[in-house]
């Protein structure tokens, strides 16, 4: 069962269809300049995406259908930055993108991402009580919100180990540390 409604809504007037307006022009997504350096996985992450939100099956995603699949490609992206995107790889005057296109964006901002950014991100959904470090109680909450059996001297064990300073707790440059370490 499915989440996403099988069909796409009736298409509004071509003015909301095509935010980019009817000057952006289709640009060749197959361009031999196109990053190359994705895995298998991230491409198969990025086509299952796409294909999810492409809710009609013709191959190509509207601004909104683009918007929620890079949100769920882990960018949320303002409207303006996600315009400027499609400019370059927007179908005719259709505003429409195709798989192509979205893998060509998608590539790039997968290759621009900071790695130091998204750790810092990964340390804060730890640190939920906002205190700065990471205490046994947030780690006990994070084990049980992944469905991992883990007792506390386990628990407590990964936190001794990494406690850099022996305060009890992870800081964040020590999580960073952690994070970092064979990079």
């Amino acid at each position: 069962m499915s989440l996403y409604p099988k069909a796409k809504p009736r298409r509004p007037p071509t003015s909301i269809v095509n935010p980019l307006g009817p000057s952006s022009r289709h640009t060749n997504a197959n361009n031999a300049n196109a990053p190359q350096a994705l895995t298998d996985d991230q491409r198969q992450e990025i086509k299952e995406a796409f294909e999810l939100f492409d809710t009609d099956k013709d191959g190509a995603i509207d601004y909104h259908e683009m918007k929620v699949a890079m949100r769920a490609l882990g960018f949320d992206l303002k409207k303006s930055e996600v315009l400027n995107l499609m400019r370059g790889v927007v179908r005719d005057d259709t505003g429409l993108v195709e798989f192509e296109g979205f893998l060509r964006i998608m590539t790039e901002k997968l290759q621009s991402r900071d790695p130091l950014t998204d750790l810092r991100r990964a340390f804060h959904l730890f640190d939920d009580d906002n205190t700065g470090t990471i205490s046994l109680k947030n780690l006990k909450r994070v084990a049980r919100e992944l469905g991992e059996n883990l007792g506390e001297e386990e628990l407590q064990a990964m936190i001794d180990e990494f406690d850099l300073d022996q305060d009890g707790e992870i800081s964040e440059a020590e999580f960073l540390a952690i994070m970092m370490d064979g990079e």
